[in-house]
């Protein structure tokens, strides 16, 4: 699978960018059964993709195939230097020494993911939420969305800020009318819960380039709040084999049709994850 890292450049230029959501993979660590594991995607690749999109920060998030074996994410952020932070997976029984650690070296979130051969999931998020808030961190969860009612509660459990991640991730995409999608806005309501803007081309049955199922919650989001959407490129794809390899400027120009106000994606793009990730 070829990535290409340079191309046109995108119609939107903020000083300060944030990618909140990329993946580094190296073939170096060993991989968990049943999990995405693409081909390496390393930092210095993802460097020619910065300069290309005009991203200046980002926020490297564990993939699945890790574990909670943090070493290649938290390795890709010292390289990165003080434009990164992480988002990490750390189990039960974790010590506050290793948090402490984590922290120092840049981690800001904990990743809660029930898809994919995810590490943390419900079974783990109340014990580990509490534990990462204790430390200053975020909580990153990852669901089919179609699935936000019946885990509404234990979400509002987490005791400090959480996004959900992927617009949602309504697998398949539902109307804005539909009880999940009124979930997800009821969490936004309480004033702790961040939208992450990323990858409508994983589960949207719309064509590309505008996703219209999906632009439909991603708008009705922006509107609902638009002070805690944040975005991110998904960069390097991993379920591209499977749902083919994105536009990644289109991925970005899509806030041009979601956000049309120029004030509002500037809030998205870089003053929201400014805040949230601490840069």
């Amino acid at each position: 699978m070829q990535r290409p890292l340079t191309g046109r450049p995108p119609k939107l230029q903020y000083k300060g960018l944030c990618d909140t959501h990329i993946h580094i993979y190296d073939s170096r660590y060993p991989v968990l059964p049943g999990t995405p594991s693409p081909p390496d995607a390393s930092v210095a690749d993802y460097k020619q993709l910065m300069t290309w999109l005009g991203i200046e920060r980002v926020v490297v998030v564990q993939p699945n195939a890790y574990g909670d074996d943090n070493r290649c994410t938290m390795e890709a952020v010292k390289e990165i230097g003080p434009a990164a932070r992480a988002v990490v997976v750390v189990k039960p029984g974790v010590s506050d020494d290793e948090m402490v650690r984590l922290t120092r070296e840049g981690a800001r979130g904990i990743r809660f993911m029930s898809l994919l051969g995810g590490t943390l999931s419900w079974p783990q998020m109340d014990e580990m939420g509490r534990r990462a808030h204790e430390h200053g961190w975020h909580a990153l969860v990852q669901l089919n969305g179609r699935d936000l009612p019946q885990y509404e509660a234990q979400i509002r459990r987490l005791p400090g800020p959480f996004i959900i991640d992927h617009i949602g991730k309504f697998i398949d995409p539902v109307p804005p009318d539909h009880e999940s999608f009124k979930t997800l806005l009821r969490l936004l309501d309480t004033g702790r819960c961040y939208v992450k803007l990323a990858a409508a081309y994983e589960f949207s049955k719309s064509p590309a380039p505008h996703f219209e199922d999906v632009a439909a919650l991603a708008k009705a989001l922006i509107r609902h709040a638009p002070e805690r959407m944040i975005w991110a490129s998904n960069w390097p794809h991993a379920q591209a084999h499977v749902v083919g390899y994105p536009d990644d400027v289109n991925n970005l120009d899509l806030l041009l049709d979601w956000a049309p106000d120029a004030a509002v994606r500037e809030r998205i793009l870089v003053t929201t994850p400014a805040e949230l990730y601490g840069f």
